[in-house]
């Protein structure tokens, strides 16, 4: 913006001051080169942001709301609200606002299915392409555009706000005491499961009452032992979750708890309060994705200390077809744009947030996200530098168990991962409830 303003010197003994004009003078041009810093106030509407994520993750609301707070001053009178939901809820309500036309601007994407037929009706907005409009396609991560592409189809459905490997986080201090190596094999972890057990100690921290926690070991075991395309097959039909092979990888799992390996109460165990035993150290490993490095950097929920905390990829299953690195990456609970709430002010918002994401992320939380991160703090913690490394050399990324099933089948495999692990259904009738909801 420029400024012009014309400043009279007087003469000494008349008029302004040298010095006080000089003054006036460099306060005018510091005044310019705020507003061209920030924009003049009216120059951006303001945009008024609301959002429906899951209780599960705050680090998303967290980081958008901060994100939000600077770029008032660019649009003064902007706001930011976000409404909560337990993730168990969110196909059910993201289905009825949306027959109510009545979706937020920004909301956790639902299952497949559901997913596909927001799209159908116009309600999910195509990112590549206003990203493209927007000029800032390039502060996306292409790997986790590729992914979230897999999942939702051709076209762009969903924000990266994650980029994630999941594997087995484990307390080093444990396993030193208790003279465990880390695991290269499904036998060595279940080796280790059990010498943590007869030592006292709970060797998973896991939610039953999430479910896919436990899931996530099932879909492991299945592309461990025959491939990394194994679900797909049996999304088009090529295979079924009945199959013998199949059935084996639940059995697997079946028998971690079966053993007490979960612990007691696990099916009534939420996914904070499983994070809390893993963090405060009364539990060897958990299985997680890298969006719990928020919490791992966090030195009142982490009681840990990154010192203590170690990483290994999903172990190989002995004879199986997988890769040699098995490692599930994922673009966290995705985020979808409903279109007819992108209003002027929303969608400088957005472009906003796409440029400065990565970095605020990377700075505030040493969280990995699908935008780019174009300045690296100094103080990257060894856990966050250890998730980019590993990012950055997996080549044949997988999946994981529900990521290609309908909202019905997702809801049936999580609520039956419990009953699973606590013996009240067997592997091959958990396995079969999913098969029949797949199938419809």
């Amino acid at each position: 913006m420029a400024v012009r303003t014309k400043v009279t010197v007087g003469k000494r003994g008349k008029g302004r001051p040298l010095a006080a004009s000089l003054l006036v003078i460099a306060v005018i041009a510091a005044s310019a080169l705020a507003a061209t810093a920030l924009g003049s106030s009216t120059a951006k509407p303001a945009a008024h942001v609301d959002y429906l994520s899951i209780t599960q993750n705050s680090v998303w609301a967290e980081l958008l709301e901060a994100m939000t707070n600077k770029y008032k001053r660019l649009a003064p009178g902007t706001s930011f609200n976000d409404t909560k939901i337990p993730q168990e809820q969110l196909n059910q309500k993201i289905q009825l606002l949306a027959s109510q036309n009545a979706l937020p601007l920004l909301y956790n994407t639902p299952a497949v299915d559901a997913a596909a037929q927001l799209q159908k009706n116009g309600q999910v907005l195509d990112i590549g392409k206003e990203f493209k409009k927007l000029g800032v396609s390039n502060d996306l991560v292409p790997a986790a555009v590729a992914i979230l592409k897999k999942i939702y189809g051709p076209k762009l459905a969903a924000l990266p706000l994650e980029f994630n490997i999941e594997g087995v986080w484990y307390n080093k201090k444990i396993f030193a005491a208790n003279g465990i190596a880390v695991p290269k094999t499904w036998d060595q972890l279940v080796a280790a499961a059990a010498k943590l057990q007869a030592a006292g100690v709970q060797p998973f921290a896991a939610s039953g009452l999430q479910g896919w926690p436990i899931t996530r070991l099932i879909g492991n075991l299945i592309f461990g032992q025959l491939g990394g395309n194994a679900m797909l097959k049996v999304k088009n039909g090529k295979a079924k979750l009945t199959d013998p092979a199949y059935v084996a990888a639940a059995q697997k799992v079946a028998d971690l708890g079966a053993k007490g390996y979960f612990g007691k109460g696990v099916a009534s165990l939420d996914y904070g309060p499983a994070e809390d035993l893993f963090l405060q150290g009364k539990a060897g490993m958990f299985y997680m994705g890298s969006w719990i490095l928020g919490e791992l950097n966090d030195p009142s929920k982490n009681k840990i200390g990154l010192q203590d905390v170690g990483f290994f990829p999903f172990p190989k299953v002995t004879g199986g077809k997988g890769p040699s690195l098995l490692v599930p990456m994922n673009a966290g609970q995705p985020t979808s744009i409903n279109p007819k709430k992108l209003t002027p002010g929303n969608e400088q918002w957005l472009k906003y947030v796409a440029q400065h994401y990565g970095d605020e992320a990377m700075r505030q939380k040493g969280q990995v996200t699908g935008f780019k991160v174009h300045t690296f703090p100094r103080n990257l913690s060894s856990a966050t530098k250890m998730v980019v490394t590993q990012l950055a050399s997996v080549k044949n990324p997988v999946l994981w168990f529900e990521a290609l099933f309908s909202a019905k089948a997702t809801t049936v495999s999580q609520q039956g991962a419990a009953p699973l692990v606590t013996g009240q259904t067997s592997a091959k009738d958990f396995m079969s409830s999913v098969q029949q909801a797949i199938s419809g």
